[in-house]
């Protein structure tokens, strides 16, 4: 089966800033690789539904977003503990230990509020922009994004978040 008009270039295109999103969003790598693969299996298959001058990214990242949080319930229910694995490439030595600490405390909050803070701070999106990908209102978003600075403050220190929003 053929890729739909414009799809390869969308994936070819935008593909490590999806995968990125999956990955901060699930939290491990091989999850984030198996949300992405299935969210651009669902956006082929509804690629002819998107009106050709929409962007199709906002589709895809709420696609990504929605399986990471439904496969987070699922592990949930079934007392599975995902466990890390390290990245291919070493990132340099002052950055792994905040990284790690980062890591550990975007896993240790709930779906939503994760990807709250994952679209917010990483994806640098606006509130509304957030909203629209997560499918509920602005005051939602900063409800979940208020409620997750301040687990994370509680659970890291509030001199790393503050640091790492800087």
């Amino acid at each position: 089966m053929r890729p739909p008009d414009g799809f390869a270039e969308f994936v070819a295109a935008r593909g490590t800033s999806l995968l990125r999103t999956a990955h901060l969003t699930c939290g491990a790598s091989d999850d984030a690789e198996d949300v992405l693969q299935a969210a651009l299996e669902r956006a082929c298959r509804n690629w002819h539904r998107l009106r050709r001058d929409a962007d199709p990214e906002p589709y895809v990242r709420r696609i990504i977003v929605n399986l990471a949080i439904s496969r987070a319930r699922r592990r949930a229910l079934l007392r599975i503990i995902p466990t890390h694995s390290p990245p291919e490439t070493p990132a340099p030595r002052a950055d792994v230990e905040l990284r790690q600490v980062l890591m550990d405390g975007l896993r240790a909050l709930p779906p939503r509020q994760r990807a709250a803070v994952v679209l917010r701070f990483w994806e640098d999106m606006t509130e509304a922009q957030t909203a629209k990908v997560l499918g509920c209102s602005v005051g939602t978003v900063k409800s979940q994004t208020a409620k997750a600075l301040v687990r994370l403050r509680r659970l890291l220190g509030a001199e790393v978040i503050d640091d790492v929003r800087a």
